[in-house]
Parts: C-alpha cells; sequence; structure tokens
C-alpha cells in the first residue's frame, strides 16, 4: 500500500507543479501548530479554512453546472441556526448537531430553491438572492427560539483546546474539498456526476436531448452545496460559540464569489487560493491603521485580478507552470517538449 502511494505520488504528483505546490501548502497548515503558539493566527487559518469549503461548495454549484446562485449564505446560515438550535433545545453534541445542521441545509435549501430550478440567468440569481433574505426575516420572527436580532449564543467548543479544533476542522477542509473534487471531475472512472455538471453548464437543451434528467442533476448539485456550505457553518458557529444574522447577510453571499472569482471558477482549487489570499490579507490589514479601508485595499485588488488574470489567479498560475498534452490530456511541466506519458509534441 506504501508502495503503491509512493509511486503514484513520484509519477503523479512531483512531475507536476501544481499538485506539488497543493501538496506543500497542505502539509505547511498542518506543521503551523508547531510554530504558532497563540489562538489568534490559528483562529485565522480555521475560519478561512471553513470558508474555502464554503467557497468550494458555491463554485460546484454554481461554476459546475452554471447555477449562479447570489444567495449561498442561505445554505451556511441554515448549517449555523441548525447546530445552534439544535444543541440549545436538544443538548446533543456538537458532531450530531453539525451533521444534523448540515442535512437540514441540503434538505431545506434544496426544497426552497426547487421552484427556481426551471429559472435561469437572471431570474434565477435573483431569486437565489432572495431567499437569505426571507430567511433573515423568519429568524427575527421568532425571536423566542432563534435569539432574534441577539442571535444564539454559547455553544460548546468542538475540542478542548484550539491545536485540536484546527487539527479537526483542517481534517473535515481536506476531506470535504477531496469529495467535492471527486464529484465535479470530469474525467473520472467511476462517478459520473462532474461530467453531467459539465454538460448541464455548457448546454441544458443539448444535456436534456440526450436524455439527462437535467432536474434532478440541479437538485443533486443543489444540495451537495447546500451539505458542504452547512458543513462550514455549523463549524463555524461553535468555532464563535454563537450563531447571529450574520451569517445570512449579502455581504456572505457576495464574499464567497469574490473568493471564487478571485482564485479562478470550475477549479476546486481556485476558490481555495482565493480565500486562503484574501481572507488573511484583509484581517492582518485590519490590524493597522489602515483597518477602515481593508475592503477598499480588496476590491482594489480583486478588480486588477480581474484586469490582468481573468480566469483567475490561480488559474493564471496553473497555465504559466502546467500544460496539457494534446493526444493523452495528461498535465505536465510547461517547460518540456515531449508528454511525460505518450511522448507527443508540446509545442
Amino acid at each position: 500500500m506504501l508502495r503503491r502511494l509512493a509511486k503514484n505520488f513520484r509519477f503523479s504528483v512531483l512531475p507536476v507543479p501544481g499538485r506539488l505546490i497543493a501538496v506543500i501548502f497542505f502539509v505547511v497548515l498542518f506543521i503551523c501548530p508547531l510554530f504558532v503558539n497563540t489562538r489568534y493566527p490559528l483562529l485565522i487559518l480555521m475560519i478561512a479554512s471553513l470558508y474555502g469549503i464554503f467557497a468550494v461548495s458555491w463554485d460546484l454549484l454554481s461554476g459546475y453546472t452554471g447555477q449562479l446562485n447570489f444567495g449561498h449564505a442561505l445554505f451556511f446560515g441554515i448549517g449555523a441556526y441548525g447546530s445552534a438550535l439544535l444543541y440549545k433545545y436538544a443538548g446533543w453534541p456538537p458532531v450530531v448537531t453539525i451533521l444534523l445542521g448540515a442535512i437540514g441545509a441540503a434538505a431545506i435549501g434544496s426544497a426552497l430553491c426547487l421552484p427556481a430550478l426551471r429559472l435561469r440567468g437572471p431570474y434565477l440569481s435573483l431569486f437565489t438572492l432572495a431567499l437569505p433574505l426571507l430567511m433573515t426575516e423568519v429568524v427575527r420572527g421568532f425571536p423566542e427560539i432563534t435569539g432574534g436580532y441577539g442571535g444564539i449564543r454559547g455553544l460548546p467548543r468542538i475540542a478542548d483546546s484550539t491545536v485540536g479544533e484546527y487539527y479537526i476542522i483542517l481534517l473535515v477542509m481536506i476531506v470535504s474539498v477531496l469529495i467535492m473534487w471527486k464529484l465535479t471531475d470530469a474525467g473520472s472512472k467511476y462517478v459520473r456526476t462532474g461530467l453531467i455538471f459539465h454538460a448541464i453548464r455548457e448546454d441544458e437543451i443539448a444535456a436534456r436531448a440526450t436524455g439527462i434528467n437535467t432536474i434532478r442533476y440541479k437538485i443533486l448539485a443543489f444540495a451537495i452545496g447546500g451539505f458542504f456550505a452547512g458543513i462550514a457553518g455549523g463549524l463555524f458557529a461553535h468555532i464563535i460559540k454563537g450563531a447571529g444574522l450574520g451569517v445570512f447577510s449579502m455581504v456572505m453571499s457576495f464574499q464567497v464569489i469574490i473568493w471564487s472569482v478571485f482564485g479562478g471558477m470550475v477549479s476546486i482549487y481556485g476558490p481555495l487560493v482565493g480565500v486562503f489570499t484574501l481572507y488573511p490579507l484583509v484581517e492582518l490589514v485590519g490590524t493597522t491603521p489602515a483597518s477602515d479601508y481593508k475592503f477598499i485595499i480588496m476590491v482594489v485588488i480583486v478588480i486588477l485580478i480581474l484586469l490582468f488574470m481573468p480566469e483567475g489567479v490561480a488559474v493564471w498560475i496553473r497555465d504559466k507552470l502546467e500544460r496539457e498534452c494534446p493526444r493523452c490530456k495528461l498535465s505536465n511541466v510547461a517547460w518540456r517538449k515531449e508528454c511525460r506519458a505518450c511522448g507527443a509534441s508540446l509545442r
């Protein structure tokens, strides 16, 4: 088993710069607690990891299937409030409440979005934009249950120590991202959802003409995106020890779009790059005298990236480092002249 893993690492990871950078990135995340002794930097990385799950789930839904969702905070908020309410009234442990909150986010989100499945373009976007606003009014309308404007406070931590919380969230992020990557992989031999999602995004009418039940797969995309966004929301509520109306805010919905576009949509790793670049940067600027301008600085950076790297910074870097073989479609280092597998010319 170890020999097989070593062989795969040698022939599938080392020759591809993007994969090697990803491995180094996750190794750095794993060893961070060995060099960081205070809670604040680890807290920033924990929240960035949760936002990473949130952003990748949006990319799965909006990037891969083309269902542009301007209200993705709905799933995040339902996961957060669902976990908080279950702990408050049932007293169940966080591992149970977070999982049930995520399932609730997938179920409620899919049910609410069911009427929108026949909508396209701006009509779908406007409909999804209204859903978090609707949920905000529901939370405000039942303050005796939801806490109203004050939200729900006093949630327990998911581990006894900050380092324990950090590693739990890091592992959840890695597993979640790997699952979503596999579900969207159009070249997978075993999971066909990725190929179907691509077909729906490119031409839904043609996909329907080939016999694909596009409604079913759009519901599936909403459910998968909602589930993982709910996981992120539930963990977020326990990390900050509460759930408030801010989890349904328009800012939350638009931030996830900004992160995904900045890093590169339809790539899975792009949203992660966007989150781990922009979120720590904004928090770092927030500790300086320029804190009042941190969002202006972020907007300027995003605008510059869109002007010079319209496909996203991660995709731009990948295209500079890698080249796809025209014959076998295998990724190679950009400066190779021949494919490392089939020997086809890369020039």
